[in-house]
């Protein structure tokens, strides 16, 4: 690790939130009711859906809407090396976890934090820059870890100041001349962002179509995250029978943005490949219907339980 910001430390700041919380969560990325654990507070299995983690460094620890602009902490941009980065600007470029342990379904009576660091900061000439970054949630007086994500951030616009290329991307494609071996058809409502919002990210990008068009989307786009997060859904309930302790790493990139009232369509494919605790790899690629693909390199490590189609 090196470079202009590799390993430049944030500030840890504390997290929290209630089942409430998780029951928004899973509702507003797809859960159905023959997950009911997801769903009802009182099933004797209730759990958190397994990446609800990636929105804690949104909501952090207010139960409000927060302003998305006033509310981002501008300093989080500050690097040594590194020029000024403007925050309203950026997309997501990939995001990867890891679950260590399960979430409890409410913080309260535990004390939560995120304590993230920069893992390096590479400039990409005219179209942008790529901070990469990573987030651990941890218990905030053992240290325990919890999860540990490692994002990329693009900065649109703001590259051409010197910094490293980074490395070189690497690829993980779906096993070729292979079917796949399930398929989720997940249609979006013209509303669906307004109700993933309330899970922290009130980004307004995501809300009303002025930001969108002035980045040359044409109006508003849903979060990468949503995209994501029922991506992830998908492979729980169609391979893992809908049990959370059935997924250990999820990782995608973002390739091209979803609009409101697309429909995603998520192929996926078992390559067989277990390691020497059983986890299997497991590939897949969502689009939207008609279109592109909006989620690449997509890998996940599994123990597949079931396998099932899903077409709603």
């Amino acid at each position: 690790m090196s470079g202009p910001g590799a390993g430049h430390e944030y500030e840890p700041y504390p997290v929290s939130w209630y089942q409430r919380d998780v029951l928004l969560f899973a509702n507003s990325i797809g859960c159905t009711v023959d997950e009911l654990h997801f769903l009802y507070e009182l099933h004797s299995d209730f759990a958190v859906f397994p990446t609800y983690s990636i929105v804690l460094p949104f909501k952090k620890t207010s139960p409000e809407v927060v302003d998305f602009y006033a509310a981002s902490d501008s300093s989080r941009n500050d690097i040594p090396g590194v020029p000024k980065l403007d925050g309203k600007r950026v997309v997501d470029g990939e995001r990867h976890i890891t679950f260590h342990k399960a979430l409890p379904t409410s913080s309260v009576g535990q004390s939560f934090e995120i304590r993230g660091k920069v893992i390096g900061v590479y400039d990409k000439g005219k179209p942008g820059t790529v901070m990469e970054t990573q987030t651990d949630l941890v218990d905030a007086k053992s240290g325990e870890l919890y999860t540990r994500a490692i994002g990329s951030a693009f900065f649109v616009g703001q590259g051409n100041w010197g910094g490293p290329k980074g490395p070189k991307t690497q690829n993980y494609p779906p096993p070729e001349g292979k079917k796949p071996d399930a398929e989720y058809v997940h249609p979006i409502g013209a509303e669906t962002a307004h109700l993933y919002r309330l899970n922290g990210d009130y980004n307004p990008l995501h809300a009303t179509p002025e930001p969108g068009k002035a980045m040359g989307f044409g109006g508003a786009i849903m979060h990468g995250l949503y995209s994501w997060n029922t991506t992830a859904h998908a492979l729980v309930k169609l391979l893992g029978g809908s049990n959370p302790a059935n997924i250990r790493e999820y990782a995608a990139r973002f390739a091209s943005p979803v609009k409101p009232g697309d429909t995603l369509v998520t192929q996926i494919w078992r390559t067989g490949d277990k390691d020497a605790d059983g986890w299997e790899d497991v590939r897949f690629l969502t689009s939207v219907k008609g279109g592109k693909v909006c989620l690449s390199n997509g890998r996940a490590k599994m123990r597949v339980v079931g396998q099932r189609e899903s077409k709603l």
